[in-house]
């Protein structure tokens, strides 16, 4: 379902991992210094930041135990305490709290602390799309424990960016058109798209990985009654009837069902979801009404997880870590210009 640790990395994400409380559900590296991206060679991989998210059951206790290992790793935010760092966590932004630029064991690496259960529900529901977006590009699973709904949420979550990429692809297309939709799910809307990130992200993702996204998908896909794959010339064929569309709306995360119905259904109405979206799925911009349902709760979580993040990472270190983002929008914006 996702990808394990290779060999000749898991000594250093065991290493890594040894710095932190070890009562962790979830844990997953992700992100440029994981994953080669076009235009990235291994030795720039090697300076690049690892980005790592834990879900952990009991937030408060976990960041009591990592103050006393780790202090030097939050803002000023620390002298809050446990309680008030769990609460900055789950009730602002996207669920998650981030350390930014922490010096571990030769590297320099960014974590991210979710509750597990706020972690299902944005799996499930698409909530916030933040780290459920991450986990719909291949990552590295460093800690899995034996958690059933977890396990059933993770699977739910790829399967969802499944048929909402269907809904926005065209009859046919090639499995690099999918995997570049998926791979660009949790960047629609996204305002750091417009500064601070490459805006050739996805494609540099998708590119050199589509290997990674072949295994992470291949069963859902193989066993989806909506579509026709045929692996061996990488092509795929998917229902666009209005019965199918409808199936596959019916199908999507609850969030972005009521995305979708607020855009479509004008106030006063109160029409119930079903028959707004059998009117959606009759509609030949179908896509395009799916696609701004999305970039609407990625743009509201994008924004509110940033300005989070300038209290939690403190101000020099989010100065530090926007220069690092610019420059890589600057690089790749030069390496596009002719």
């Amino acid at each position: 379902m996702t990808l394990p640790a290779l060999q000749n990395t898991s000594v250093l994400y065991r290493r890594v991992l040894s710095q932190f409380p070890q009562d962790i559900s979830l844990a997953f590296a992700y992100g440029s210094g994981v994953f080669k991206q076009n235009g990235t060679s291994q030795g720039q991989m090697g300076k690049n930041m690892l980005d790592f998210v834990f879900a952990v059951d009991d937030p408060v206790t976990w960041h009591t135990m990592n103050l006393m290992q780790n202090r030097k790793h939050y803002s000023v935010l620390k002298f809050l305490g446990p309680r008030k760092i769990s609460r900055i966590q789950d009730e602002h932004g996207a669920g998650v709290y981030y350390n930014t630029l922490v010096p571990v064991d030769g590297r320099i690496i960014k974590y991210g602390v979710i509750s597990t259960d706020s972690l299902i529900d944005d799996l499930l529901h698409w909530k916030t799309l933040y780290i459920a977006g991450r986990l719909h590009k291949p990552v590295k699973i460093l800690v899995q424990g034996e958690n059933g709904k977890m396990r059933a949420a993770l699977v739910g979550n790829l399967k969802s960016a499944v048929t909402a990429s269907f809904l926005m692809l065209p009859e046919s297309f090639s499995e690099e058109d999918l995997f570049l939709q998926i791979a660009g799910l949790s960047y629609a809307g996204d305002f750091r798209m417009v500064i601070g990130e490459d805006r050739s992200k996805v494609a540099n993702i998708v590119k050199e990985n589509v290997q990674h996204f072949r295994i992470l998908y291949n069963n859902i896909l193989q066993e989806c009654p909506q579509v026709v794959y045929k692996p061996q010339q990488g092509k795929l064929e998917v229902d666009k009837s209005p019965e199918g569309q409808f199936v596959q709306l019916m199908a999507l995360p609850r969030t972005l069902q009521q995305r979708i119905t607020r855009l479509v259904d004008p106030p006063g109405k109160n029409r119930d979801v079903e028959e707004i979206l059998l009117q959606v799925a009759q509609d030949p911009d179908c896509g395009s009404v799916v696609q701004q349902g999305i970039s609407s709760i990625v743009k509201s979580s994008s924004i509110t997880q940033t300005a989070k993040g300038i209290a939690t990472a403190g101000l020099l270190k989010s100065l530090s870590y926007s220069t690092k983002k610019l420059q890589k929008m600057w690089k790749g914006w030069r390496m596009k210009t002719p």
